[in-house]
């Protein structure tokens, strides 16, 4: 039984067969994820050898050609069809004769400059990303051994966000300099817009309607105000049992940081199973593990009937993390050590996010001991007033 090219897991099961101009193919679900997909003999074979490849490329024997062609079939298993230009797609009428040599040389500097990043200690996500993106330029007729060729591409499509066009920009820039190729790199500047930010009940509910391994990722992300790839990277190391501490080894240049989290996340936590040295191995790549939230968001916002889920991203959380810490401390000096930044100007952001007026909702709680008041604190409640004998405490909705 072939293994789930989303999340990697071994549960499937037979989803009926699937007829094309090519023949039948035996369609598969994964038990796990609920991701469909279509497998077939020969692709499972490649995928077995890429595979064994891939282990491969940790060998210290190696030497530099053949850990070269190691990394690229590496990066071909990684980016997909992102390196691996298909002929038949690429190769249109407009270009009959010498095409195909063409494609063959922008294949193989594709695959030079993913080994030269990975040299360069560039992160697999990056690595995957900035090889898309050259791809798509290829795909719409641009020359990549061409800065004005590819300028022309870019500026042509209108379809595209500011924000698409400078992530192209920025992909090929690098791979610019790289081939030593000099050009006048076009300037897009996507306008700044004010994060949303989601009520905490929408991030429970959103919780409540994913698996054991994406709602510990989102409960560390609400605990922690943590980046997706920081949480991605957690090891069991990392989380003190005993103490409910969770230390966050910090990326992008901000600081690492050290988390009390709730009896919650922890439980959470205990009822994932050890399937490696990382604690949410059950995915191999954040990219997979990002494919099942959204699924999870889009099953979770139909069956709510609230569209407002759909907005929630990893990165929301984090600013949702910002956003609760100032309105609770008023102390941004406070936020920015929680969030890891080391500008404050990074910080100031969250100052502004939201606008809290006199008739925002609450929930409010009243705790008649010592017991039912640290349980209210550590959901979250703040502390409001005693009177007879009761401790209030409320919570924003």
């Amino acid at each position: 039984m072939p293994a789930c090219p989303n999340c990697g897991s071994q549960r499937v099961w037979k989803d009926g067969l699937r007829y094309t101009i090519n023949g039948s193919f035996q369609r598969y679900v994964c038990r796990e994820c609920g991701y469909r997909f279509t497998e077939n003999s020969a692709k499972q074979e490649n995928r077995e050898l890429l595979r064994k490849f891939v282990e491969d490329l940790e060998c210290q024997d190696c030497d530099e050609s053949q850990r070269r062609a190691l990394v690229s079939l590496e990066t071909i298993s990684l980016a997909g069809k992102a390196i691996a230009l298909s002929e038949e797609k690429a190769v249109d009428e407009k270009r009959a004769a010498g095409a195909t040599e063409a494609v063959g040389d922008v294949k193989g500097k594709l695959v030079e400059f993913a080994w030269w990043m990975k040299k360069r200690g560039y992160k697999e996500s990056t690595i995957l990303s900035r090889v898309q993106r050259l791809q798509r330029l290829v795909k719409l007729d641009a020359d990549l051994f061409n800065p004005e060729s590819v300028a022309e591409t870019i500026a042509r499509q209108d379809e595209w966000s500011e924000a698409r066009k400078e992530a192209m920009v920025y992909a090929y820039d690098l791979f610019a300099k790289w081939l030593g190729l000099k050009w006048q790199r076009p300037v897009y500047k996507p306008p700044r817009k004010i994060p949303f930010i989601p009520l905490e009940r929408e991030i429970d509910d959103l919780i409540a309607c994913c698996n054991k391994h994406v709602a510990a990722f989102l409960q560390v992300a609400k605990e922690t105000g943590a980046r997706a790839g920081e949480i991605f990277a957690l090891k069991w190391t990392d989380v003190d049992f005993e103490t409910r501490t969770l230390r966050i080894t910090a990326e992008k240049g901000s600081e690492p940081r050290i988390f009390k989290v709730s009896t919650r996340l922890v439980a959470m936590l205990n009822q994932i199973p050890k399937e490696g040295e990382r604690i949410f191995s059950h995915y191999k790549r954040l990219q997979n593990l990002r494919r099942s939230f959204d699924r999870y968001r889009k099953r979770a916002a139909h069956k709510l009937g609230n569209p407002r889920l759909l907005q929630v991203h990893f990165h929301t959380l984090r600013h949702w993390k910002g956003t609760m810490e100032y309105h609770k401390t008023k102390d941004i000096l406070h936020v920015m050590q929680v969030l890891g930044h080391k500008q404050i100007k990074n910080t100031l952001l969250y100052t502004q996010l939201v606008k809290f007026e006199e008739n925002d909702e609450f929930v409010c709680k009243v705790a008649r001991n010592p017991e039912e008041i640290q349980a209210l604190i550590e959901a979250g409640f703040e502390y409001v007033l005693q009177k007879d004998g009761l401790a209030y405490f409320r919570k924003r909705k």
